[in-house]
């Protein structure tokens, strides 16, 4: 069996899993391609693990106890297919509050524009598209936040009465961070991912999650799907919850790689993240981002995150932001890409493996009952804490 997590051969890497022989989730790491239950009362969450001087060094040192091999966990680890006997991967964060960056790359804000100008509706959006790359060009992607030629471009926006809220935070001098999810409602390598019923157009949104501690120290990093409804924001950006946060609307995994002398914020800037959509309709998508693209650096956002003007004591779980936002049309043509029921995601890096997930509506998806009052009492019950 092939390791559906393409998790590579080097690095460090933490997560969480689920297994029948414990009430509480586990701290897990991967070990020439076996998983390992290193969870102890040093470290009885991952958030805890992140908190260490040396999130590393501890886990290269961990004594841990084998709880099945990565192919096999991995496998049994898609919704559709799971037996409850056997272990499972969850989120790899637990207590960490999960943030999310917007309009981070400026190739992408064109589209959130279009977004708002077609107000939800996908057939207009090809028009707009056209008449504004018409007026301002497609290559967008060395212009920085906030620089005269920014300001430039929204002038000329303005113009052509296309300004939106968008363009302040996609070219203006402060970064849109806004909640995805609350800690512990994230969703794992082969959950099932959520769409609100409401929602006619909606995409996947490939990203790289950040990792940091409560001093707003990087550790890690991991991948993400930041799922959003197109036409519910597209309404108003004051829907951005509706549009962002719904019962299994934000993924991420397979692992946090934690930051060693094999990977660093470097590899972050430098990566390719990819995504691939195949439908049981055989509809088949394919996209990338590359993050030397991104308009403002992974360090700048946890900085307009987190810092002295707001704290996180459990540290947080930041998306980047994506350059890709699908626009193929899926059947008639015009109305652009929209998820179907089925569908599965493929989101993927070289340096952090592959996080896979099926699309149902969020009704249908496992509601989420466990939370962090549940995680305290299941430690404390194990003698964890």
């Amino acid at each position: 069996m092939t390791d559906p997590t393409r998790l590579p051969a080097d690095g460090l890497f933490v997560g969480r899993a689920r297994t029948s022989d414990a009430s509480h989730p586990l701290v897990v790491t991967v070990r020439d391609g076996t998983v390992f239950d290193i969870t102890s009362s040093a470290a009885p969450t991952v958030r805890d693990l992140c908190e260490m001087k040396d999130p590393a060094d501890y886990l290269r040192a961990a004594k841990g106890k084998p709880i099945g091999s990565l192919d096999d966990i991995a496998a049994n680890s898609f919704e559709a297919e799971r037996d409850a006997r056997k272990p499972i991967l969850l989120s790899p964060v637990d207590l960490q509050a999960v943030k999310a960056s917007g309009v981070t790359f400026v190739v992408s804000l064109l589209e959130r524009v279009i977004e708002e100008q077609a107000r939800g509706s996908a057939e207009k959006a090809d028009a707009i598209r056209a008449d504004i790359a018409g007026l301002i060009g497609h290559d967008l992607s060395k212009l920085k936040p906030g620089s005269p030629e920014a300001m430039e471009i929204k002038a000329k926006l303005i113009s052509r009465g296309a300004w939106s809220q968008y363009l302040e935070v996609g070219i203006g001098p402060d970064a849109e961070i806004f909640t995805k999810c609350q800690p512990m409602a994230s969703v794992g390598f082969g959950a099932d991912v959520g769409l609100h019923p409401v929602s006619t157009w909606n995409n996947p949104e490939p990203e790289i999650a950040m990792i940091a501690d409560s001093s707003g120290r990087i550790v890690g990093a991991t991948l993400g799907n930041d799922v959003n409804l197109r036409d519910v924001e597209g309404r108003s950006a004051l829907l951005l919850g509706k549009a962002k946060d719904n019962n299994a609307s934000a993924s991420l995994g397979p692992f946090i790689r934690l930051f060693d002398e094999t990977f660093s914020i470097a590899d972050v800037k430098r990566a390719t993240v990819r995504l691939s959509v195949e439908g049981e309709d055989a509809f088949s998508l394919e996209g990338a981002s590359s993050m030397a693209e991104i308009s403002r650096s992974p360090e700048e956002l946890v900085k307009a995150a987190m810092g002295p003007h707001h704290q996180y004591p459990d540290g947080l779980a930041l998306y980047l932001g994506t350059m890709f936002v699908p626009s193929k049309d899926r059947g008639e043509k015009g109305k652009g890409f929209t998820h179907k029921v089925g569908d599965i995601v493929t989101i993927s890096s070289e340096k952090l493996g592959a996080l896979v997930n099926r699309v149902r509506l969020s009704p249908d998806c496992p509601h989420w009952t466990y939370g962090a009052s549940h995680l305290m009492r299941d430690l404390a019950r194990a003698d964890l804490l």
